[in-house]
């Protein structure tokens, strides 16, 4: 008989990748995935520990949660909830303190013993499951190859964890270390990934273009830029991305890579997090503002049509006026397509949060907003350059309205043209016509590109 299974996922893409590899370890024990939890036999939440209040978020969701569970008891069947992720790695055994009713608790290095979770916590009736541990094999020599369409763009982990102890991340802990996946399972992966219709793939790490691969052929490591020259070899994939990155691990290689490899997309997030050579010391960064700039310089002069996007903290433990000042100067000498931009906020167990000289949340604030005015501006200034440009558009999915498109442009932007079905997974000339909040707008242009 086939059972539901529920997943919410939360936070990263690496969080939406894992949820599909949950599913895809479930299937073959009868498992299909449903598109509520109402009625559902396990509920999945995965979640991310990145932003403030993440627990308080996960806890509010368990308590509604707790009453489809009631009312599945009362109809004689039985639902396990599991919390998985970031949330569940940090805080386990609070969970299992705050919500006993929670079945199993595990974090994202142990995902692949999911099946083996659930069959414990079906055997009891207290549940109460808990593993959070880091085991010494890798997770994915477990899991099964994907078995679902992936879509016309897909996701591919190839690298997890991270060992650069930024004074504000919680990764290191819930994460762990950096592990960087053999090159020939990526490139395994990836082929199954187009045989399913993936048109764009996007690799995934917590430390990306940290990636150090055994090389298939045994000869030694593959850097990320060697991985992405392979990727572009095989037949069917047209669009190759990947996030996110930390400015030190900027190599030749991958600036290479981008001047070399058409199918890299010219568009690269790369957070600096703050303009301030003090603040990004105090967190731990190890790259100075020249040193980024210096690296994007190098970049841009390798792919001169790339666009950047970052990530900004404000208000971190012992920011002056004249440290957020920098932010701005940097923000306006870089000019950036996209950015995220959030306030400090103290994650539990990070040097920062101990920190005594806070930032008082009015300041932090008003210092977001005014950054967020700046990089707004920036966007929508990018945004309106493309007016009256041919992009080659990867259309997605239909639009909201009838007989429209939505795709992506090579800057990830979401464009939005009148287009039959048929034209979803093709790259196709769109003359761009206008800007919207969210979007652009286009209409295609001549004949297939693709």
């Amino acid at each position: 008989m086939t059972k539901r299974l529920f997943i919410k996922t939360y936070g990263c893409q690496m969080n939406v990748y894992d949820s599909a590899r949950m599913a895809d370890l479930m299937a073959p024990l009868g498992y299909a995935v449903a598109a509520n939890a109402e009625g559902a036999d396990l509920v999945i939440l995965n979640t991310c520990h990145i932003r403030e209040k993440a627990a308080e978020k996960v806890f509010s969701e368990l308590g509604a949660i707790r009453r489809l569970k009631r009312q599945r008891q009362r109809e004689g069947g039985r639902m396990l909830v599991a919390v998985a992720g970031c949330v569940a790695q940090a805080e386990g055994a609070e969970i299992q303190r705050r919500a006993p009713f929670v079945d199993i608790v595990f974090g994202p290095q142990a995902y692949h013993r999911l099946p083996e979770l659930v069959a414990r916590a079906a055997r009891s009736e207290e549940g109460g499951v808990l593993d959070t541990s880091f085991p010494a094999e890798p997770k994915f020599d477990h899991l099964p190859q994907t078995s679902a369409a992936p879509g016309v763009s897909a996701f591919l982990t190839i690298q997890e964890g991270c060992d650069k102890f930024c004074t504000f991340c919680v990764v290191p802990y819930t994460r762990g270390a950096e592990y960087s996946r053999p090159g020939a399972e990526i490139i395994a992966e990836a082929s199954r990934l187009i045989a399913g219709g993936a048109r764009e793939i996007t690799l995934l790490g917590q430390n990306v273009n940290a990636y150090h691969g055994g090389a298939p052929d045994g000869g030694g490591e593959w850097g990320l830029g060697e991985l992405i020259h392979a990727l572009a070899r095989l037949p069917g994939l047209a669009r190759i991305r990947y996030t996110t990155s930390h400015p030190r691990d900027v190599d030749a290689g991958l600036i290479a890579a981008h001047r070399d490899v058409h199918q890299l997309m010219p568009f690269l997030h790369l957070p600096v997090q703050s303009g301030s050579d003090r603040v990004l010391g105090a967190m731990n960064r190890r790259h100075t503002t020249d040193q980024y700039k210096a690296t994007v310089e190098r970049l841009r002069r390798a792919r001169p049509d790339l666009a950047l996007s970052s990530d900004f903290i404000v208000g971190y433990p012992g920011e002056t006026d004249r440290d957020f000042q920098a932010t701005l100067d940097l923000v306006g000498a870089v000019g950036y397509a996209q950015a995220f931009s959030f306030k400090y906020s103290p994650r539990p167990g990070t040097p920062a949060a101990s920190a005594e000289d806070q930032v008082p949340e009015p300041v932090k604030a008003a210092r977001l907003a005014t950054l967020q005015a700046a990089l707004q501006q920036q966007q929508r200034a990018f945004n309106q350059d493309c007016v009256g440009r041919l992009l080659p558009v990867l259309f997605e999915k239909p639009g909201r309205h009838r007989g429209q498109l939505v795709g992506r442009s090579p800057y990830q932007q979401a464009v939005h043209a009148d287009a039959p079905a048929e034209r979803i997974g093709e790259i196709v000339p769109v003359m761009i016509r206008a800007t919207q909040p969210n979007s652009l707008a286009g209409e295609i242009a001549g004949e297939r590109a693709v």
